[in-house]
């Protein structure tokens, strides 16, 4: 049974887990740990992809955890599709990490949580019961808090690691209330007895209202996002690459499985919040990464962007269902989907990238880089390729789930809410303006770190990374070029998924024929050939080239590069991250951040330079978290003096305690 060899390789994970307790001091450890897990998930990728494509459901009971309900795990089509992606990224950052974790400095507080991690992540999607999905849950919160710590000398790491521990909790009571309303008076938590109970209108909003916060917040929907721009940062780059690239996939994850298994969600108005929430989550985070210069930073906002447009073509998906749109559900359910997929590759290297450049640079500040393309050019082709596939930039794989999303879309006229058909074109329009501006920060991300001349001596003196880390990224990068030029065999693997959800698939010619273009639904007049395109894109520079060499004289001349109208040679005349920023700063910021520019003109005479601040407000932080920040603050030293009472003011105020709650009960009753 392929559920009990992925159940043994979790096994093997926690076995690796222990014994990189033991051999994490030196480099054997290392190379042992991350070998031994690149290895494991390598097998439980294979075992989920022949999962995902037998299209069967098997289950299986452990007489462990609750005495009355076991320890229940399932392997159908959509936990086989989550598997494949946790166990691709996880396989991608271990091998990653064989070349990287070198430059680990306490690798004693990395290798024992990361197998752990990736093997709470496996029993997350396996679980089939409330208990075991929320024990494994909790445990991937915990293991990925430890790695958020690994550095916790550092005071930004240490309040990264506070907010995200407070925010995994809250996920996590989200989900046991959301549980808990969906078992009902029975107390069943099975989830094949909550599939049995399909819940009414308020209980299914109810569930819907949990599952948002519970998951949402997992995986960084708007205003639940606070987190993981801190929190993706201070944890090492190849687990960066995990927690952004398949963690929050694994909450994805757990809001399908929720939503379209077992609350089964049916009301269009349900659907109609998942909308707005995703189309509001994608603006939002593309805005919040144009303002940032942290190169990792900059990739955790996007990581919030891209959830959004998942969240956009789910809700979408719910909604055609609940009007029995089967084929245009399936259609929306395949391009959240494929999004998924294509997220879980190119967000992965992209964090390998500036892994890399990390490693090299000690730096993560754009402002301090520029100029690598010159010394680490491999790391910054295959950069290239992730930003352009994260900007939905054809022939690659961004663009072609982004393509199967605004055809969804587009079908919006078929519904008979007119608040849907008002709602999704405006979904759309959000989800256009979030491709055009993470394009934009894009360009800057990659021009100002590899374009132009090195801004710092350590971008001076960065070398290529190791043939290891580069050939991960080399795999991830040759993925996305392939999802992108043959999407019709990615979302051909998806058609038990989406029977399962939407119960429809989109048309396909199988897997055997990869070159065929991809159509959205029967009859439909729109398709998309990447094959095509990416081989007229190569035959065009192929003509350039050619031409070039053929027109050539032969001879090169070599000139000083232009200067702008400014012979000053130093770097600091470059165009910034903040030049990039500033213009679109200045037309969304204003609105989205009430950002603030103040110019320090010195007087005439004074030789001190003028200077220029920006002040920036996070409104959904000052809104929402800081009143809940302050109030807490106020209730714990309120409440502090308490531990220091004596021993009769103690008992005092147990007495007390015990009167106030008799008198409660007789009024109650």
């Amino acid at each position: 049974m392929m559920l009990v060899a992925l159940l043994l390789c979790v096994a093997g994970l926690f076995a690796v887990a222990v014994a990189a307790t033991i051999l994490a001091a030196n480099v054997p450890g290392r190379v042992l740990t991350y070998g031994a897990t690149a290895a494991l998930t390598l097998v439980a990728l294979s075992l989920s992809a022949l999962g995902l494509f037998g299209g069967g459901i098997e289950t299986l009971r452990l007489p462990i955890g609750l005495p009355w309900l076991g320890a229940n795990f399932r392997l159908d089509a959509l936990a086989a599709f989550f598997l494949v992606v946790v166990n691709l990224g996880a396989a991608a950052s271990s091998i990653f990490a064989l070349g990287y974790g070198r430059h680990e400095t306490a690798p004693q507080r990395v290798l024992p949580f990361f197998p752990a991690f990736i093997a709470a992540m496996n029993l997350v999607v396996l679980a089939d019961d409330a208990f075991s999905f929320l024990f494994a849950w909790e445990f991937m919160s915990l293991t990925s808090w430890a790695l958020v710590l690994s550095h916790d000398r550092d005071a930004t790491n240490r309040r990264a690691g506070f907010i995200y521990i407070v925010m995994a909790g809250f996920g996590t009571l989200a989900l046991l209330l959301a549980f808990g309303v969906l078992a009902g008076t029975d107390g069943n938590y099975a989830f094949a007895a909550m599939r049995a109970h399909a819940p009414d209108l308020q209980t299914a909003a109810l569930v819907l209202f949990l599952v948002l916060l519970g998951a949402g917040s997992k995986a960084g929907i708007v205003p639940l996002h606070v987190w993981l721009p801190l929190a993706h940062p201070a944890a090492p780059s190849h687990v960066s690459a995990l927690m952004s690239g398949v963690m929050t996939k694994v909450a994805v994850y757990a809001f399908a499985r929720v939503a379209f298994d077992l609350a089964n969600l049916s009301d269009w108005r349900l659907s109609a919040v998942v909308i707005a929430l995703g189309g509001v989550t994608a603006v939002l985070g593309v805005l919040y990464a144009l303002m940032e210069h942290d190169l990792k930073r900059l990739l955790a906002y996007h990581t919030v962007e891209n959830i959004g447009i998942i969240f956009v073509g789910l809700g979408l998906a719910l909604a055609f269902r609940a009007n029995g749109l089967h084929a245009a559900a399936a259609l929306a359910a395949t391009a959240a989907l494929f999004h998924v997929f294509n997220h879980s590759l190119f967000k992965s290297l992209l964090f390998f990238g500036s892994g890399a450049v990390l490693g090299a640079t000690r730096e993560r500040d754009m402002e301090r880089l520029g100029g690598l393309i010159h010394r680490m050019p491999k790391t910054a082709a295959y950069f290239l390729i992730g930003a352009a596939a994260i900007s939905a930039l054809p022939p690659l794989n961004g663009f072609a789930s982004e393509w199967l999303t605004f055809q969804a879309i587009f079908l919006s006229p078929h519904f008979p809410q007119w608040g849907l058909r008002f709602l999704a074109p405006a979904a759309g329009a959000m989800l256009a303006l979030a491709a055009a501006l993470a394009a934009a920060c894009f360009v800057k991300a990659f021009g100002i770190t590899f374009l132009g001349r090195a801004r710092s001596p350590q971008a001076e003196t960065g070398r290529e990374t190791d043939k290891i880390s580069l050939a991960a990224m080399a795999g991830l990068a040759a993925l996305c070029i392939v999802a992108g030029a043959v999407p019709g065999t990615f979302t051909a693997a998806l058609a038990p998924v989406s029977q399962m959800i939407a119960s429809d698939h989109m048309p396909s010619r199988g897997l055997a024929a990869p070159w065929s273009p991809l159509v959205p639904s029967l009859g439909s007049a729109n398709s998309y050939n990447g094959l095509v395109l990416l081989a007229l894109l190569a035959a065009a520079i192929a003509l350039v080239m050619l031409a070039l060499r053929i027109l050539a004289n032969g001879t090169s001349r070599r000139a000083p590069a232009w200067d702008c109208g400014f012979p000053d040679p130093s770097p600091a005349t470059q165009y910034g991250a903040e030049s990039f920023a500033q213009p679109i700063r200045r037309v969304f910021g204003t609105i989205a951040f009430r950002a603030r520019e103040e110019v320090f003109m010195p007087q005439p005479g004074d030789t001190a330079a003028a200077r220029i601040h920006v002040r920036l407000i996070d409104p959904v932080w000052e809104a929402i978290f800081a009143p809940i920040a302050r109030g807490v603050g106020f209730v714990a030293d309120t409440m502090n003096p308490l531990q220091f009472l004596t021993i009769r003011r103690y008992l005092m105020l147990v007495f007390l305690s015990l009167v106030v709650l008799l008198a409660v009960l007789a009024l109650w009753l």
